[in-house]
């Protein structure tokens, strides 16, 4: 049987998955940071994190946020014509059918997702630095899975409740049984803050600290150990200059 160029068969895959357009695509909200969250913000300045305060208010944060309302997976793709595709086209497609479009496609297999679900029910927030430019700028992530929420460290030091998502993330399960799959779909919401490839290197980076053990470490000792953590330490980790 005479087979198919890999790139007809992903631009097939991805014009069979195209779902009908929907009124307003993408979330009609932005999530809203718990009130908690205000009591969390260390007084000392942000940009030295070598050091963090007591965690009073950081376990209520993530786990009282209030998550956007997602976007289906039914309204990105037609779902049953998606059911009849072998798992590496579905991800072949999925990707494709993201590229240039605003927004980031990623997957990850069934197992690793139920260890990020585990994980992430104790760990929910963590501070991870994005390499921009010539340095790099800190960003706040908060789990409920399945979805995260990341805005700019800065900005909530500044706005507290009133700081606003940088970029969200939503992880669909439909195909987690069945085809051994989780679909992922990131949104940037101020592309002023972020460009799609940052928001991928942002979500790779936010995975491996759940998925990585010796780096799941350094977020264990963020959300239960904060008077041990050093930022200095995740720089290491992100072969990163300590300044």
């Amino acid at each position: 049987m005479r087979r198919l160029p890999v790139g007809h068969l992903r631009s097939a895959a991805a014009a069979a998955l195209r779902a009908p357009a929907v009124p307003n695509g993408g979330f009609p909200a932005t999530p809203a940071l718990h009130p908690a969250a205000s009591a969390a913000a260390p007084s000392s300045p942000w940009a030295d994190l070598s050091r963090w305060p007591q965690r009073r208010g950081y376990s209520q944060f993530a786990s009282g946020f209030t998550p956007l309302k997602p976007k289906p997976l039914g309204s990105i793709i037609d779902v049953e014509r998606a059911k009849g595709l072998s798992p590496e086209h579905l991800v072949a497609a999925w990707d494709d059918y993201h590229l240039g479009r605003g927004h980031i496609g990623a997957s990850m297999k069934t197992k690793l997702y139920h260890l990020l679900e585990q994980r992430s029910s104790t760990c929910c927030h963590f501070v991870i630095p994005l390499w921009k430019g010539s340095g790099y700028t800190t960003m706040f992530m908060q789990v409920q899975m399945p979805y995260m929420i990341f805005t700019g460290l800065e900005d909530y030091k500044a706005r507290g409740t009133q700081a606003s998502p940088y970029y969200t993330v939503t992880h669909y399960t439909e195909f987690a049984e069945t085809k051994d799959t989780v679909l992922i779909r990131g949104d940037v919401v101020f592309t002023s803050k972020l460009t799609d490839s940052e928001a991928k290197t942002l979500l790779e980076t936010a995975h491996s600290f759940y998925l990585n053990d010796v780096r799941y470490k350094l977020m264990e000792r963020f959300n239960k150990e904060t008077h041990e953590f050093e930022f200095r330490d995740v720089l290491q980790v992100l072969d990163m200059p300590t300044m």
